[in-house]
């Protein structure tokens, strides 16, 4: 059956742009009605945002108390390493006057010996 209806331009253009304010209104509408829940998301979202940020910042300060712990660690370390270092060095420069002192205390009581034996061969000589 035909549409009794003449169907001109302007009639169709009239019914396109009645369509088109009728969504826009929708749109509008529909805009209003969520207007609560978008703020109700735009909080949960700032408040989901802080508790990042202060996890973020936690994160960041623990490892820095980390790091701090461990430069300490290390430092205690090499002075405890150079500590040992320096006692070794001591113990090795002690150890090489001692042999030293020895060296000369034998020597000088070599000296003696042979002095003392001239000394009882110019007796028996004389």
């Amino acid at each position: 059956m035909k549409n009794s209806r003449d169907n001109q331009l302007s009639d169709r253009r009239t019914a396109a742009a009645d369509a088109k304010a009728a969504l826009l209104n929708a749109y509008r509408a529909a805009q209003v009605a969520a207007e609560p829940a978008k703020a109700a998301r735009q909080a949960e979202r700032a408040s989901i945002a802080a508790a990042r940020e202060e996890r973020r910042i936690e994160r960041e300060r623990v490892k820095l108390e980390e790091q701090a712990r461990a430069e300490t660690e290390a430092a205690a370390l090499q002075a405890a390493a150079q500590a040992a270092a320096q006692a070794e060095a001591d113990a090795r420069e002690h150890a090489e006057k001692a042999r030293v002192a020895r060296v000369i205390e034998d020597e000088a009581a070599r000296k003696a010996a042979r002095d003392q034996r001239y000394a009882n061969r110019k007796a028996r000589q004389a």
